[in-house]
């Protein structure tokens, strides 16, 4: 084994550590938004500070070298010898469903190597699913390998995954099933195990989308802009929000998905 591979090995395995504890730290809000409030940002900040204030520590303890994306200016400190490394830490996608009990939200973290994705992991605690991936690699659920789904054609079993107010901005003629499950992670790693044929992202940010990015294109599928043309993730790590929506699919049912989907307006 190489150098350069036994340091891939233990970063992973920091990472894999690393995010598991997150994960669990986090789980010991599950639940405890406030009832009467439909979201309670005072926990939610709370969550995410305390979250990113544990990572920024382990990084600071075993990597004090690297750095870790807050924002723009992304280059900052940058260099191409030990600083090359960036983390992106995403401390909880699915902040609604955490606070209100619903186990369909997690952590993620991927790793950069001179801006190069070279892993991504997503933990859901509630549910104990941890996807993962390295570049050039299988994707892999609970160590087991999985791929995007085979399907060539949509029928009325296909599933497309959406987001909230989806039925406010398009008309749509896909012939299966609809779903919500409101976490951005789990909707990319849904579609990378074949579990839904396509998700249909919005309002979305780099770091949504920076792991799960990296365990999609390991198991076969892509993001790509909604008229068909690709979709270059790192053209967007200042942090604000993406302006257009974007769809995860397998190439072979790209353009069967885009093709039941009208804009509306």
């Amino acid at each position: 084994m190489t150098d350069r591979n036994q340091d891939l090995e233990e970063l992973l395995a920091f990472a894999t550590a690393t995010l598991r504890s997150a994960g669990e730290l986090a789980l010991s809000y599950h639940g405890k938004g406030r009832p009467a409030v439909q979201f309670d940002q005072g926990l939610v900040t709370e969550i995410e500070l305390r979250l990113a204030e544990y990572f920024q520590k382990q990084i600071g303890s075993r990597f004090p070298e690297h750095l870790v994306l807050k924002g723009a200016p992304a280059l900052e400190g940058y260099t191409h010898d030990d600083r090359r490394y960036l983390w992106i830490f995403d401390p909880i996608d699915g902040v609604a469903n955490m606070q209100a009990g619903i186990p369909i939200w997690g952590t993620s973290l991927a790793l950069l190597d001179n801006f190069w994705p070279i892993f991504g992991l997503f933990y859901m605690p509630r549910s104990g699913d941890f996807f993962d991936a390295v570049a050039n690699r299988p994707a892999q659920w609970c160590g087991v390998p999985v791929r995007v789904s085979p399907q060539e054609e949509l029928n009325d079993e296909s599933l497309l995954l959406t987001y909230s107010r989806f039925h406010h901005h398009y008309r749509t003629s896909f012939p299966g099933k609809m779903r919500n499950f409101g976490c951005t992670g789990a909707h990319l790693c849904y579609v990378a195990m074949g579990r839904a044929d396509a998700a249909v992202l919005a309002n979305v940010a780099y770091h949504d989308l920076a792991a799960g990015g990296v365990i999609l294109e390991a198991a076969g599928g892509r993001i790509y802009r909604l008229d068909g043309g690709a979709f270059s993730l790192s053209a967007h790590m200042d942090g604000a929000k993406i302006n257009e929506d974007l769809l995860a699919v397998s190439p072979r049912l790209c353009n069967r998905v885009r093709e039941s989907l009208e804009r509306k307006g």
